[in-house]
């Protein structure tokens, strides 16, 4: 019989915690800044207790599983990477166990590695990426570092990483491009998206179409405002389209993303005349974590 279940996805800066029925409904949510860098050494029983602990108590039968950075190094637990290709099977059962501050148990789930000519490592995305379902496909999952991973036959075969998101804040934030950088107004926002996604497709490449994002300013051609959304759809563009080279274009793209992520990047795949197929990242968590869920208590 399914149990409830309370599962937490645990990263370096936040946690979402989630008490789940048995019929995989939401029951309760809490999402805090309270993240493994925030947490003492021998910490983490009474870090669970103040992010879950009245979950547990609502639900003593739940079932406790945990995913994200929780399972890294400097974590709970070092709970090691699953090497791909990798079925959901194979990912519950390299979970790791841990003691609650109660003395019951929870689950310690493990990341995924990839040697495809370059290593490459994951953890946490595979817990959305079980949650879509897919026995064969392609999935986008886009962040701080993007993940794109192809499925065949029900499992993780490959995957890559793009640091866009990190990328874009050094570029912003950090660089000489900053200097003529405004907060965007008006239509600035929609105006230097278009203008990003436009200069994706000219010859000269990421580094020279980056650098236009000041001579246009100094030429009068670009406002400062859309400096920054020019930037951004200019390296989503250019994550898609080497993604595209990598793993071929497979039709749709399934994209787990929300909020603005989700509308830049539906933007960009609509200009590479790419369909996709939109998760958000929640659905995909509550899914995922529950399927793996049921293949530690098989």
């Amino acid at each position: 019989m399914p149990k409830p279940l309370i599962a937490l996805d645990w990263g370096t800066t936040r946690a979402r915690a989630f008490l789940i029925s048995e019929t995989g409904e939401v029951l309760q949510r809490r999402v805090a800044d309270q993240g493994i860098q925030s947490v003492p050494a021998g910490g983490y029983p009474a870090a669970f207790e103040a992010l879950a602990g009245d979950f547990r108590r609502a639900r003593p039968d739940a079932a406790v599983v945990l995913a994200g950075m929780v399972g890294s190094r400097n974590g709970w637990v070092e709970a090691a990477y699953v090497a791909c290709p990798a079925s959901p099977d194979e990912i519950a059962a390299a979970g790791l166990p841990v003691t609650l501050a109660d003395g019951t148990s929870a689950t310690v789930l493990p990341g995924l590695s990839c040697d495809d000519g370059a290593f490459d490592v994951m953890r946490g995305e595979e817990t959305l990426i079980v949650g879509l379902g897919l026995e064969d496909g392609i999935a986008c999952l886009p962040g701080t570092h993007s993940k794109w991973i192809e499925i065949r036959d029900g499992r993780i075969v490959r995957f890559a990483s793009f640091m866009t998101g990190e990328v874009y804040g050094l570029l912003r934030q950090h660089s000489i491009l900053a200097r003529l950088a405004e907060e965007p107004a008006g239509d600035d926002a929609a105006v230097g998206a278009s203008r990003g996604l436009a200069a994706a497709n000219r010859p000269g490449g990421l580094l020279n179409t980056a650098f236009s994002a000041r001579t246009e300013v100094l030429g009068g051609r670009m406002k400062g405002g859309e400096v920054g959304p020019y930037l951004s759809a200019l390296l989503v563009a250019h994550e898609i389209a080497s993604a595209a080279a990598l793993f071929g274009r497979q039709q749709p793209v399934h994209l787990v993303a929300d909020g603005v992520l989700a509308e830049s990047y539906s933007a960009a795949f609509e200009a590479a005349g790419l369909p996709i197929a939109i998760t958000t990242p929640e659905a995909a968590f509550i899914a995922g974590v529950t399927r793996l869920a049921a293949g530690l208590a098989s």
